[in-house]
């Protein structure tokens, strides 16, 4: 429990509070002071009492001021409880879910951002080494343009529902009844979007599962985007190897689709069956067995899992790169409400988990995959991170546009967020209702509101 003298902060702080386990179980005062140029942040935890002094200048904007007096609030409370706990985090006192952008932010400020992240916010080297390996395998890839576009598309409904997910998604046997008006009404948004496109640098389609759908629906969706494809990353999240068919397979290589998403999350087949995923780590072998040369082909893989050893994601992790994708992502399970797991497992052993997110790291990069796109959540065991791991010249646009927000983002489908960029500095959003039957409802709405946000 924490009390502070500055509510707006409250959330924020807690957040530092959640790095540390069992630290929501602390009764913490947090107590400010300011005088023209300078900040005073005291922190009283289990009787004692920290104090931290911080320059935030006299001739500051508003803007750049909250920003500050919000990173030494957060700052000082991870100090204090470090030292309370003799714990030191990996992350340090970061809580945001792009490091990558704040990295971004130091550089343009003061030309580097290691003793930022280090000194300053207290992140470890190793994490900071990770940050410098992702800018550097975006050097091609980052270019900051106001009229560059990204085309999202989301398909909410899988097979079954997974035990870690809290995305807004449905079994398709339950909503059956409302995948053909939900298809119809996509098609017809898609198309209205069109006009919000200035140069297109990729075009996605996530969900979910998209490739659930019946081949007619997938075939449906995919042509109404034939005519903004001109050869640019084009990319199918098939996930789910016990819906990729020879047919499925036909119609993506007819709308010249060249990157697919063939998601195992694990390869052992008793973690399989907990998550409630219906098909086996053969099946994946074989569904991969035959994309493989048709398209470039990201995995994805889950450290964390309930009830895996180390032994058991190090087997996984193994298994993928003799498999040899072009892509590795390796995220970091997050407990989030709304997911299945949140009703049984409250937070899961983070060394264990700390040792697998490392084992990744040396063993992926020493086999020519570069860690290109980073991103943290909330919840996240041991307050980890997710990372795509890529060969050279195969890191997804998409992804490094959307974690970096880079590029405007024209999204259409039930929960889909679209974004204005100006600039460095400003992001605009319009997030689409989550539901689906409030999606159907509001389409025009919706509409309206892009339109507002394009214009």
């Amino acid at each position: 429990m924490i009390k502070t003298d500055l509510p707006y902060l409250e959330n924020d702080l807690k957040e530092v509070v959640n790095i540390f386990e069992n630290g929501e179980n602390l009764d913490i005062k947090h107590l400010y002071s300011e005088k023209t140029d300078r900040v005073v942040n005291t922190i009283v935890v289990g009787g004692k009492s920290y104090a931290f002094g911080n320059y935030i200048g006299e001739n500051n904007s508003d803007i750049v001021r909250k920003r500050l007096i919000k990173r030494y609030a957060k700052l000082s409370l991870y100090k204090a409880l470090s030292a309370y706990l003799g714990i030191s985090a990996p992350w340090g006192s970061l809580t945001g879910i792009r490091p990558t952008k704040l990295a971004y932010q130091s550089i343009n400020e003061t030309g580097e951002f290691h003793d930022f992240f280090t000194q300053t916010l207290k992140v470890s080297e190793e994490k900071t080494e990770l940050v410098q390996k992702v800018l550097s395998s975006q050097k091609n890839y980052y270019i900051v343009d106001d009229s560059w576009t990204d085309f999202f598309v989301f398909i909410p409904f899988c097979p079954s529902r997974c035990g870690y997910c809290s995305f807004i998604t449905s079994d398709l046997r339950s909503a059956s009844k409302l995948v053909d008006k939900y298809v119809d009404t996509l098609i017809y948004e898609i198309n209205a979007s069109k006009k919000f496109i200035k140069n297109l640098r990729s075009i996605y389609v996530g969900g979910g599962t998209p490739v659930a759908l019946s081949d007619e629906q997938l075939d449906r969706v995919l042509s109404a985007l034939d005519d903004i494809n001109c050869g640019v990353e084009y990319t199918v999240e098939a996930g789910r190897p016990d819906v990729i068919t020879e047919n499925k397979i036909a119609i993506l290589k007819k709308h010249k689709v060249n990157r697919i998403c063939v998601n195992p999350q694990t390869f052992n087949d008793k973690t399989l069956k907990l998550l409630n995923r219906k098909h086996t780590a053969d099946e994946v072998k074989e569904k991969y067995n035959m994309v493989k040369d048709d398209f470039s082909v990201n995995m994805d893989l889950i450290a964390g899992l309930p009830e895996e050893t180390f032994e058991d994601f190090k087997y996984s992790l193994d298994t993928a790169i003799s498999l040899s994708p072009d892509d590795i992502t390796v995220h970091t399970l997050c407990i989030k409400r709304g997911s299945d797991l949140s009703e049984t497992v409250k937070r899961l052993p983070e060394n264990e988990t700390e040792k697998m997110v490392e084992y990744a790291y040396k063993k992926l990069t020493s086999r020519g995959y570069n860690p290109y796109y980073l991103y943290r959540q909330k919840y996240a065991s041991a307050n980890l991170e997710n990372v795509g791991y890529a060969k050279s010249g195969k890191e997804c646009v998409y992804n490094i546009d959307t974690m970096e927000e880079i590029s405007s983002t024209v999204a259409c489908g039930a929960n889909a967020i679209s974004k204005r960029i100006k600039g460095t500095e400003i992001v605009e959003r319009y997030a689409a209702p989550k539901d689906v039957a409030s999606y159907l409802n509001k389409i025009e709405v919706i509409l309206e509101n892009k339109e507002i946000l394009f214009k």
